[in-house]
């Protein structure tokens, strides 16, 4: 393949990935701030109780090792 067909191909893709990108149904604003505050809660929630968690297992394992 020469260098013409390659440049030739790239620019079939990126026409190509133009057209499917207008596609798209983006989120609007407030769909993003809720989605982010969303998984910020979760992760926070899921942090906390796998803090509490190994803790629990940290204090049981040494009261298993005394």
């Amino acid at each position: 393949m020469n260098m013409k067909e390659k440049i030739d191909q790239l620019a079939q893709f990126l026409r190509e990935s133009r057209l499917e990108l207008k596609k798209v149904s983006w989120p609007t604003r407030e769909q993003t701030m809720a989605s982010t505050a969303m998984v910020l809660l979760v992760s926070i929630v899921v942090a906390i109780f796998l803090g509490v968690v190994d803790l629990g297992l940290a204090r049981f394992v040494a009261t298993l090792i005394r």
